[in-house]
């Protein structure tokens, strides 16, 4: 009798006589964080689905703790001791943590009614094992987004699973969450529970992880110890080759100010925030979670209301009260958030890549398809879109992919700032350094890159000056020799 939690051989999956996986293999032992490594497509989503019953498998097995099972929906896994914890929170605003935590299965009392107060005691009790500093009786639509994925943690626990699948969990964090999260996964480590772990985060994966997984274009391609692999070899694994250095950086810094902001306010808190966005420069805007980066953004875009300060664009006075003053003003913006703000995932490649620029594709409320196949074609070919055709759905792209047809999207409308809000989120080794590579390459053509980035390393690899943020206010600014991370958490903390 095997002494595996979880065992999967030979898994395949096949969609309109395609292959999504064809060889799915993986071993998760008591105790342990195995990490499931792979590039976008690579059928790491697809092989999970299968797991937890989400999908049907064409071929394979799967035995938890050494006995083969079949699940045909996600409660045959839930009842099996098995949770996943996915990447897009799902939460339903209106009603409490704990109400979410327990939807569909509220303990009843007298009459039938739910009994809150059990409810209640229940959640919070989960919460404070985990050590989240989170009310069972708070709104989600109250918690911050960082909050909101640590409840969703909780709630998978509060199910008392035994394998728990974490799919990008710190993707929505900041380094302090991310810090609870993973102080919360050694409490399970010890408790015995198996944790599989998604993250693009190579950094994550090797602080945290026993063992590792890697699966390539559908199939199996090694598993091993963490402590047995270095950086390197694991990504020449994921992507199959070796990869050159991971961060592309070409540009210099000119000394023209793009973009100059004298004493902005955002939203109540964000107050006299002042810099200067040269062209040829990647200035990194870092900051903890709630620190107020994405807030200046969101003013630089006219997306929130106008309280006050002075924005030069070239020298020239800008108001921007709405986004299309920012377009005109040839000012782009990548959110963070591909799927909520950035894609409409109703929607085609092409549509999706046509949207910034309508009023140039459009005759009247018709558009030019010749003009806009043209122009989709041309995002395609520059960003190397991997796609059959500009008609098929964005919403079955890979991650990678749907962060290109957006960056295919803003590209279009000539930009000559570019606002990149967590621009490699959720995106492979490989479709990092190609976003690395269109960052430097439009920087080093004369445009000005203002990024925030959460991933520590990404800032040190690719800024060229970083604006350091902390409860609302510029707290330092840090030159390119001066960069290291301590410096930054320092400034921020």
């Amino acid at each position: 009798m095997s002494d595996a939690l979880l065992e999967a051989v030979g898994l395949k999956k096949q969609f309109g006589g395609v292959y999504a996986l064809t060889n799915g293999q993986f071993t998760l032992k008591p105790g342990s964080v195995h990490a499931l490594c792979g590039g976008n497509g690579a059928g790491k989503s697809t092989f999970l689905t299968i797991v937890m019953g989400i999908q049907n498998r064409d071929g394979g097995i799967i035995r938890v703790k050494g006995r083969e099972v079949k699940f045909d929906r996600p409660s045959d896994a839930l009842a099996a001791g098995i949770c996943i914890i996915e990447q897009e929170l799902s939460p339903v605003p209106a009603m409490s943590v704990a109400e979410n935590m327990y939807l569909g299965r509220e303990p009843l009392g007298a009459f039938g009614r739910i009994d809150f107060a059990s409810m209640n005691r229940a959640a919070q009790e989960v919460l404070d094992g985990l050590k989240f500093d989170i009310s069972a009786r708070t709104l989600m639509m109250d918690l911050t987004v960082a909050e909101m994925q640590l409840v969703e943690i909780a709630k998978a626990l509060s199910h008392d699973a035994e394998i728990i699948i974490m799919d990008e969990p710190t993707s929505a964090l900041g380094e302090a969450e991310a810090d609870q999260l993973f102080a919360a996964i050694e409490r399970l480590k010890a408790a015995g529970k198996g944790i599989v772990y998604v993250s693009h985060r190579l950094s994550e994966i090797f602080e945290i992880a026993d063992s590792y997984t890697v699966f390539r274009d559908g199939a199996f391609v090694a598993d091993g110890a963490i402590a047995d692999v270095s950086r390197e070899e694991l990504i020449q694994m994921i992507v199959g080759r070796p990869l050159a250095e991971e961060f592309v950086k070409e540009n210099t810094p000119g000394a023209e100010v793009a973009l100059s902001v004298r004493n902005l306010n955002a939203e109540d808190w964000v107050k006299d925030v002042s810099f200067d966005l040269h062209k040829g420069e990647i200035l990194a805007i870092y900051g903890l979670m709630g620190s107020g980066r994405s807030e200046i953004f969101e003013r630089l875009f006219g997306l929130s209301e106008d309280r006050g300060g002075e924005v030069h664009l070239f020298g020239k006075p800008a108001r921007i009260r709405s986004p299309k003053e920012a377009i005109d003003n040839e000012i782009a913006f990548v959110t963070e958030d591909r799927k909520v703000t950035g894609l409409n995932l109703l929607g085609d490649v092409r549509s999706n890549v046509c949207l910034a620029r309508l009023d140039q594709l459009s005759t009247g409320p018709v558009m030019r398809s010749a003009q806009e196949a043209e122009a989709a074609r041309e995002m395609i070919d520059t960003f190397r879109i991997k796609t059959a055709s500009d008609r098929l759905p964005v919403s079955g792209l890979s991650g990678g992919n749907q962060q290109k047809v957006v960056l295919g999207k803003w590209f279009l409308t000539r930009p000559r700032v570019l606002l990149l809000d967590e621009p490699t989120r959720g995106v492979d080794v490989g479709a990092k350094r190609e976003i690395y590579n269109v960052m430097s390459d439009f920087a080093k053509a004369g445009g000005a890159v203002l990024m925030i980035s959460s991933e520590t390393d990404e800032v040190l690899g690719m800024a060229d000056r970083v604006i350091v943020m902390r409860d609302g206010h510029v707290s330092g600014t840090l030159e390119r020799s001066e960069l290291s991370a301590a410096a930054l958490v320092n400034l921020a903390a």
